[in-house]
């Protein structure tokens, strides 16, 4: 062979690997991306389910819109989804989210997703039926 005809072939195998690189690269990251909205989504919907469980009436198993019936615990059984109760946790296959109460009338879901660096917080208003994310 050639010197010419070696270049050319250390020269592909460069421009081949710089590109299995990249898209090893682009892989991950929509990968992060993907598990950050998926934790999104599972959060907004354990927040519609913790202001169910507010505006349900005590006699249907609910807090009857008293912001004193609300705990942690109760929240977590009526929301259901794999919840532990000595951790205050979720767990679904998209990730762990931990419950708090940073007062009475609001209640705090943070997730830790199953990809490395998603950490969405969602914060539930209880008396205003107020929804927050920060992805």
């Amino acid at each position: 062979m050639g010197t010419q005809q070696i270049l050319l072939i250390v020269l592909s195998v460069i421009i081949v690997g710089i590109a299995v690189a990249v898209g090893i690269t682009m892989f991950n990251a929509q990968s992060v991306n993907s598990n950050r909205n998926a934790c999104i989504a599972d959060m907004n919907n354990f927040s519609s389910s913790a202001l169910a469980f507010y505006k349900t009436p005590v006699s249907h198993g609910g807090a009857g819109s008293d912001s004193l019936n609300v705990t942690i615990d109760k929240v977590g059984n009526y929301i259901g989804v794999g919840y532990v109760e000595n951790d205050d946790q979720l767990n679904t296959g998209n990730g762990v989210y931990t419950i708090t109460l940073e007062s009475p009338n609001i209640v705090k879901f943070t997730a830790a997703g199953t990809e490395t660096g998603v950490t969405p917080v969602t914060t539930v208003s209880l008396s205003t039926s107020a929804i927050a994310t920060t992805p």
